[in-house]
């Protein structure tokens, strides 16, 4: 589910409790915790409702006008859903790329890796071109690599997730972590 910037900061300074969606099922369920550019978004509840009751009330709770609101679901079709949302802390990636690898993480990433490499090797290239040209488009890389860049781009994230880099405006970066993990 993907949340504007300004809709983001709403929900963390407390101002945005809820989004509205037009899905033909629900995209997300209560429980689910969205990693944002503002920290983990937690998603508390989501119901359908008839758009013809939405009020003034709602559209603010969503950071919106009413006739802002009702323009953005008449663009769409399906039915419309209540999505509950709260703040729910930092993303804890943030924290792990600064952390250090130990001898212990070194042998748990290593056997991460080599999962990730069971089908086809590609975590070491993809370490090694990111330290070498930081910022450079995630395109140009897979290009290099001779690579499509939509299955570069989720091989990244999955290192991201990991610890082991970060994303850029433009490109990626080893995080700490990363250039801890490839230091000899």
């Amino acid at each position: 589910m993907l949340l504007r910037q300004e809709t983001l900061d709403g929900i963390v300074a407390g101002r945005v409790t809820c989004a509205f969606r037009r899905w033909e099922r629900p995209r997300v369920k209560a429980g689910t915790r969205l990693r944002t550019p503002v920290g983990v978004v937690a998603v508390t509840d989501v119901t359908p409702v008839n758009p013809a009751e939405l009020t003034a009330e709602d559209a603010e709770a969503s950071g919106q006008t009413l006739a802002d609101l009702q323009a953005m679901l008449s663009r769409s079709t399906g039915e419309v859903w209540r999505i509950a949302l709260h703040a729910d802390g930092p993303d804890p990636r943030v924290a792990l790329r600064s952390t250090p690898v130990t001898p212990a993480d070194r042998a748990a990433l290593d056997a991460r890796l080599a999962r990730l490499d069971r089908t086809r090797p590609w975590t070491a290239e993809t370490l090694a071109i990111i330290a070498a040209q930081p910022g450079v488009r995630a395109p140009d890389l897979a290009a290099q690599l001779g690579r499509e860049t939509a299955p570069f781009k989720r091989d990244v994230r999955k290192l991201k997730e990991l610890g082991l880099t970060e994303s850029l405006e433009v490109g990626y970066r080893l995080s700490p972590r990363g250039e801890s993990y490839l230091a000899p």
